[in-house]
């Protein structure tokens, strides 16, 4: 997975994520969602009307004194949990 951030202030930050598609960035987006110190996050996949890019773009706007990169490495924390239980049930149940 190449990152690549597109733009960066105090309380937001857009990141390319080359080589995902909407399967990852929507789990990515809900989990961010779920942390109180996020106010939004959204992202982009489309190419055509987005001048030519070809590669999702994750959005991420955090309230006063939190770090967007910050919550960004949390939430890929939980992302990480959430898909080790997802296994783990998968496998208990087989």
């Amino acid at each position: 997975m190449e990152l690549r951030v597109t733009e960066s202030s105090e309380n937001e930050l857009s990141i390319e994520i080359a080589g995902e598609d909407h399967t990852f960035m929507n789990v990515l987006k809900g989990t961010l969602l779920e942390h109180d110190d996020v106010s939004a996050a959204t992202y982009d996949v489309n190419p055509e009307q987005s001048g030519g890019q070809t590669e999702p773009i994750l959005t991420i706007k955090t309230v006063d004194g939190v770090d967007p990169l910050d919550a960004l490495e949390e939430a890929a924390v939980d992302v990480r949990g959430k898909a080790v239980a997802f296994r783990d049930a998968f496998e208990a149940a087989a």
